[in-house]
């Protein structure tokens, strides 16, 4: 079985991705930046994890999941200094989970406005 599950990015045409992709239990979250409705991006670096952790998780549930079935994050920053910032945001959604988790930081993201973009896997439980 694979279900493939739309976000509200208007990278995902021209790229030609899914937010999400799940096959049989096993749910890929593609790499998700802070993009609000309005287009509009707030500069603080633990409000866009927020959002980013926030849309992640909508696709995750979207494809069945919930943030218990997490086993991976990776989160993408283009500013080392921002570690705790973000990692607050992770800590507020799995510090009782502790997934496997990797920070690594970039030289930049899509949009230069992004200061953080997260990925998330799941292992949906039966």
């Amino acid at each position: 079985m694979r279900r493939l599950v739309t976000g509200s990015s208007p990278y995902e045409a021209p790229i030609g991705f899914s937010r999400a992709v799940r096959v049989d239990d096993v749910v890929e979250v593609a790499g998700t930046a802070p993009v609000w409705p309005d287009g509009s991006c707030p500069e603080d670096a633990e409000v866009q994890a927020d959002r980013a952790f926030e849309l992640a998780l909508d696709a995750l549930r979207r494809a069945g999941g919930a943030p218990v079935d997490v086993v991976r994050t990776r989160m993408y920053l283009t500013d080392a200094a921002d570690w705790e910032a973000v990692g607050r945001a992770h800590g507020r959604r799995f510090a009782s989970i502790k997934p496997a988790a990797t920070m690594v930081v970039v030289a930049a993201l899509l949009d230069p406005r992004w200061k953080v973009e997260v990925e998330v896997q799941a292992i949906l439980r039966r």
